[in-house]
């Protein structure tokens, strides 16, 4: 039951999740190779591409059984699309697919209801994988729990693929250090298709760091080092920075234990959720912590979602933005709605390419923003700070734009543009609206 809790939760914190309440008088019974429709409106003055819209199954009022929907447009083409059964019924809960949309105006949608479920080439996924032993290959999982004892100063090797979960798109890839480090990564995307599977992996299936070598899909291209990397989280306490998590060097943890699981897993949307149980701060106080990233295709950026509880009202949240291979000082955009720090330079790992990073936080929790020590657990990082809530939900956003991805990032101006396009694809509104 609380895994449904949190799916429906995260999904309302998207800001995607649209529902529209059934009326006796137009409930419909959808049969298999019956034809309904629908309309998006975009009430934005913004073309919106890649648009990411959630419909619950009662939108479509009536339908009933195990029948998928295949969505169509009128001039015959199929739009992906992803189904989700999250209270394991046997029904899905929710349909997920992107749209292309101009500003102010409609798409209609045809739904077409079959019996089996719809299969399409994946524009997200997550790569999970770990071994149990040093000898022993690595196996893919949908969940794992990570304990003290398991930090690699501790076991002696490195247990999971890629140091922890990935997640991608068609134009990013983006990756959690699971082994206690808790900091984010960046992968640099040259194709639209999803890295493989072997990824930081040998040919007999041994953990193998080979993904900071450039190859065809692209490559790890953020030196993260003792930095939080691109979106990872902590608090401020008395003037203190307390990292979720420790160093690579480290023998003592400071969380009791990290649950990850995957929620979706493509072919349009992804999403995890890493649970930290009993997070203890140096100056010995405990909290609990979760994160869900979510990644919707056709961006270069992931969505987390943070939420903690245990507060005594004096703690700031901080996201943090690795410098470490800048000393180009923050840069600061402000919207209504958002605030964003980037940086714009030549900052991957031999400064050969030109990247821009982001996070992009909200403005109603925003409290300014500051710079780590270079030294310490907390270290090389611009960080925003935010007012916290107790058990209430934070929503961020992190970007990550190479120049190899798209020439136009070699320009600061043309990514700024970007970021300005990015707030306001997040904002703009869309109405969906059952016709039949």
């Amino acid at each position: 039951m609380g895994r449904v809790i949190e799916l429906v939760f995260y999904m309302i914190l998207c800001g995607v999740l649209l529902t529209q309440k059934a009326s006796s008088k137009k409930i419909t019974k959808f049969l298999k190779n019956s034809t309904t429709s629908l309309q998006v409106k975009n009430n934005s003055s913004v073309y919106l591409k890649d648009k990411d819209i959630s419909l619950k199954r009662s939108f479509f009022l009536g339908v009933t059984g195990k029948l998928y929907p295949v969505l169509k447009l009128a001039n015959g083409t199929t739009i992906p699309s992803q189904t989700e059964d999250f209270d394991a019924d046997g029904k899905w809960d929710n349909l997920f697919f992107v749209l292309n949309i101009k500003p102010k105006s409609m798409v209609k949608v045809f739904v077409e209801w079959q019996t089996h479920k719809p299969v399409f080439v994946a524009r997200s996924t997550i790569r999970f994988g770990k071994r149990s032993s040093s000898t022993s290959p690595v196996v893919t999982l949908k969940k794992d729990t990570f304990y003290p004892y398991m930090l690699p100063s501790l076991l002696g090797y490195e247990p999971y693929q890629t140091d922890g979960p990935t997640w991608e798109n068609d134009k990013v890839g983006f990756r959690h250090y699971f082994d206690g480090r808790n900091s984010k990564d960046l992968f640099g995307k040259r194709v639209s298709w999803m890295s493989p599977k072997n990824v930081g992996l040998t040919s007999s299936g041994a953990v193998e760091d080979n993904y900071h070598v450039l190859k065809d899909w692209g490559r790890d291209i953020l030196p993260v080092g003792n930095s939080v990397g691109l979106g990872g989280v902590g608090l401020l306490i008395n003037k203190k920075l307390n990292r979720l998590g420790v160093l690579i060097t480290d023998t003592v943890h400071n969380i009791d234990s990290t649950n990850f699981n995957i929620l979706t897993n493509g072919p349009v949307m992804s999403s995890f959720s890493l649970k930290y149980t009993n997070w203890k701060t140096e100056d010995g106080r405990i909290y609990q912590i979760s994160e869900t990233p979510v990644i919707w295709p056709g961006k270069y950026a992931y969505q987390n979602n943070v939420k903690l509880s245990g507060l005594q009202g004096d703690e700031e949240l901080v996201i943090g933005l690795s410098k470490l291979a800048t000393n180009q000082s923050v840069e600061l955009l402000r919207f209504k709605n958002w605030v964003i720090l980037y940086t714009h330079d030549h900052q991957s790992y031999n400064k050969e390419f030109i990247i821009g990073l982001a996070i992009m936080v909200p403005t109603s929790s925003y409290l300014g923003f500051d710079q780590a020590p270079e030294e310490g657990n907390f270290a090389s990082s611009y960080y925003a700070r935010l007012k916290l809530s107790e058990n209430k939900p934070l929503t961020y956003y992190a970007l990550g734009c190479w120049e190899v991805s798209d020439l136009n990032f070699k320009s600061e101006l043309k990514f700024k543009e970007y970021l300005t396009l990015f707030v306001e694809h997040i904002d703009a509104k869309i109405t969906p609206t059952l016709l039949n």
